[in-house]
């Protein structure tokens, strides 16, 4: 089967490796692939390794005719049967190549929201006539997106980006380079920070946190030392043990050696990584409520649900995990078994080649 992936991978190896990994395992089990991609990016070593060509393409643009050119040609000399295309400007560019051609276009959706009936830039996505199928990264994506889609023949299916627990297989971040050590009950949070991240929400229950001597919280990523964070910072109680990391390679290695990581998220999200991330690392996870969180985080398992905005809620169970030792090694001992199970690689790999052979069935 005759494969043309339209993605961007110019971000950190280990940001895109449950993406690309996909194309490794697909290419290991007989499929003809090539991507367009940045020929610089992260995993073009690990593509071309594996037989997969790569056509050095940057999307800049919603509609780009070189793009579009690029498209039609490849599809045309290489007889490609899918076109796969996951981010927007891909989508957008691939809606309109792909007029005319044979190949079915599939898209990645992976956030909830942002596609409407109303909105016309939608029309360039999902709701385009063109595409044939989208492929959700979890079920609150798929439920959005079948509220939207007009069209009952669109094959609109939920295939989690999995992880391997071999991939976090790490030496823990040494702790004292931040200012606190593993003897502490260390608490990551983690974000390129916007406010739909709750950061603020973090800071608050530190409040209610601070007579906790050793307990001590790692703000990962970037745009943290900024207002109103700083000022809550201050205000916390806590100002000495909550560290500022700012933007770092290593996140995974540092949440591994954190006791808990909190996702604070106050809106929806489409299937948050880092909550993968940290379970792949053993660490459990205190995560707001959200659609895509209910659908990783068991309650009293692998970690807690809290309301969303609710720093009370944030703070009562790191207090309760930082009271009984028993409870945070159950939930670490169990922090892998979703990945292992229902996010994993190569059940991931598995549906994917599935999906696309079911078009083949129709045909």
């Amino acid at each position: 089967m005759n494969l043309l992936i339209l993605a961007s991978t110019d971000t950190t190896y280990n940001s895109v490796r449950p993406e690309a990994e996909i194309y490794v395992s697909l290419s290991k089990i007989g499929y003809n692939i090539t991507i367009m991609t940045e020929e610089k990016s992260a995993y073009s070593k690990r593509f071309k390794e594996h037989g997969i060509n790569i056509i050095d393409t940057k999307y800049s643009k919603k509609i780009d005719l070189k793009i579009i050119a690029t498209i039609r040609k490849t599809v045309k000399e290489k007889n490609i049967d899918f076109i796969y295309a996951t981010n927007s400007r891909a989508i957008s560019n691939a809606t309109i190549a792909s007029f005319g051609l044979p190949s079915k276009l599939i898209i990645y959706r992976g956030t909830t929201g942002g596609l409407y009936r109303h909105d016309p830039s939608s029309y360039l996505n999902a709701l385009n006539p063109r595409v044939d199928g989208v492929i959700c990264v979890s079920d609150a994506v798929t439920k959005h997106v079948k509220k939207q889609v007009f069209s009952s023949s669109k094959k609109i299916v939920t295939i989690y980006k999995g992880h391997d627990v071999s991939w976090y297989d790490q030496p823990e971040a040494n702790l004292e380079e931040f200012g606190t050590n593993k003897n502490n009950f260390n608490v990551a949070f983690v974000a390129n920070v916007r406010p739909h991240k709750g950061l603020i929400y973090v800071l608050k229950a530190a409040y209610e946190l601070s007579d906790i001597k050793d307990l001590h919280i790692l703000l990962i990523g970037d745009k943290i030392d900024k207002e109103p964070y700083i000022s809550e910072t201050k205000k916390s109680g806590m100002q000495e043990r909550i560290h500022i990391t700012g933007y770092r390679n290593d996140v995974t290695s540092i949440i591994s050696a954190c006791d808990v990581l909190v996702h604070a998220s106050i809106r929806k999200e489409g299937l948050p990584r880092v909550i993968l991330e940290s379970l792949a690392s053993k660490t459990p996870v205190i995560a707001s409520a959200n659609e895509s969180s209910l659908e990783i985080i068991e309650d009293g398992v692998n970690g807690f649900i809290v309301p969303i905005k609710d720093a009370s809620a944030i703070a009562k169970k790191i207090r309760d995990l930082y009271n009984s030792p028993t409870t945070l090694e159950n939930l670490t001992n169990h922090a892998q078994d979703t990945i292992k199970n229902k996010l994993s690689h190569t059940q991931t790999a598995t549906k994917f080649d599935e999906y696309f052979k079911s078009f083949k069935k129709i045909s």
